[in-house]
């Protein structure tokens, strides 16, 4: 009941999952310096806080929920999916924008399921509430954060802040592994090469 889960990718996106929170992992392609970086996430239920990183600023990221499909910009958000959210005259799903650690405030797009375009948040501290309108069409309809949640949502992003830092830190230190046992790999192989040439009649000559 009082769990949390902070997961971090090898591009620095992170995750910080509140209690009962489900999410799916669609797609996640990131290569440094890579063309076709992306990554496809779909929250569920619960409540999901993230940072985008590099996939966000070198490809494409997206996060679907049950009712709405949100292109990510490089930013901090929250998203709420109450349980239930698809039966009728259940709490609507929101979508908040919240600034960088830096102050840096990204953009989330919202889109309908079918791809239409219902709104983007590029404001700190603004948000959508998602629910149907004339018709039963899905739209995003801005709302004033409450104080109370406003304050639940300061320390669901100190806990993702956090989880954010240990998984950089922890990223880094995998990837410079990956670099030297790399470099050890091709240094063995020039050696058991040059250890080959020797065996099949090649010599250095002094001068």
């Amino acid at each position: 009941p009082n769990s949390t889960l902070g997961v971090t990718f090898d591009d620095q996106t992170t995750f910080s999952l509140s209690a009962n929170t489900r999410i799916v992992v669609n797609e996640f392609v990131y290569s440094e310096g890579g063309q076709n970086n992306a990554a496809s996430f779909a929250v569920g239920v619960g409540t999901a806080a993230f940072v985008a990183s590099l996939v966000a600023k070198t490809g494409t990221m997206k996060i679907t929920t049950p009712v709405a499909t949100l292109g990510i910009r490089g930013t901090t958000g929250v998203i709420d999916v109450p349980q239930g959210t698809a039966a009728a005259g259940t709490e609507e799903p929101r979508v908040k924008l919240y600034p960088d650690t830096d102050g840096h405030v990204g953009q989330i797009e919202v889109f309908n399921l079918q791809g239409g375009p219902l709104g983007t948040l590029n404001q700190g501290s603004t948000a959508y509430a998602l629910q149907p309108g004339a018709g039963g069409r899905m739209q995003a309809v801005p709302f004033q954060i409450p104080p109370q949640e406003a304050a639940r949502d300061r320390g669901v992003l100190q806990r993702l802040f956090a989880a954010h830092n240990i998984g950089r830190r922890m990223t880094r230190e995998r990837q410079r592994a990956r670099g030297f046992n790399r470099q050890r790999f091709n240094r063995n192989q020039r050696g058991g090469e040059r250890q080959q040439g020797r065996g099949n009649g090649f010599r250095r000559e002094r001068r």
